[in-house]
């Protein structure tokens, strides 16, 4: 998936992983370069998933799908002992720097998906279905996953499908509109209903206007633009 990100919006993948692993800088709150990432990354998760049938093992995955139903998120978990003695076997530490490595790299996903997205990886709301792994076999992990999946509870319906249509154009539109020079600097809002863009902000140029228009229009999947822009309030233009 970052592969896919990385050549369908020239950002190098290794950016993307960085992203994803490790403590955001403290200056990066003032950037915009996080929301750029978040963006991609969903397009890009997006066109991947075109035609279903698809399994991705990575951080972040159960972020990029919001409110598809027939998606399922699992988050696989154990305790900490569990997850010591994992470490010590991989990585021949002792038990002291195991658990120092694991709790550095908790903190550092904890505050960059927490950066990205607004949500703690943590949390077992996110996720339809959370397995402890130390109690059961990876054989009875995956069997598990694949009879939940297998359920009517995760069977595309018309309405599902429609919604990640939606979500599709929705990521789509957004990195055009992020990834072009003239409005990445912009605060538009964007929804999609049935294949329809609706888009609304504040412009200080007007011109700018025809310019979201022919990017927007140019998406694939889009039906037709609606568009309600409005300019800065006359104190704003001239305090």
């Amino acid at each position: 998936m970052l592969v896919e990100a990385s050549a369908r919006y020239g950002i190098p993948e290794a950016k993307f992983t960085e992203v994803l692993e490790t403590l955001p800088h403290w200056w990066e709150r003032w950037q915009e370069s996080l929301r750029l990432y978040r963006i991609v990354l969903q397009a890009a998760m997006c066109e991947v998933a075109q035609g279903g049938n698809l399994v991705y093992h990575g951080h972040a995955g159960q972020e990029l799908f919001p409110g598809i139903r027939h998606v399922l998120k699992v988050h696989l978990t154990a305790p900490m002992a569990f997850r010591i003695e994992q470490v010590r076997s991989r990585k021949g530490l002792n038990e002291a720097a195991a658990l120092q490595y694991i709790e550095q790299v908790d903190k550092a996903r904890h505050r960059r998906l927490q950066a990205i997205f607004g949500a703690d990886w943590r949390d077992p709301s996110r996720y339809d279905m959370v397995l402890n792994i130390a109690q059961m076999s990876l054989e009875t992990a995956a069997h598990l996953v694949v009879e939940a999946a297998r359920r009517a509870d995760y069977q595309p319906t018309a309405d599902s499908e429609r919604d990640f249509q939606d979500l599709t154009i929705l990521a789509r539109v957004q990195a055009a509109l992020i990834i072009s020079p003239k409005t990445r600097n912009l605060t538009i809002n964007v929804r999609v209903e049935g294949g329809e863009v609706h888009a609304s902000g504040i412009l200080a140029q007007s011109e700018l206007e025809q310019e979201i228009l022919r990017i927007v229009e140019g998406v694939p999947g889009v039906r037709k633009v609606v568009t309600d822009f409005e300019s800065p309030p006359i104190e704003y233009m001239y305090p």
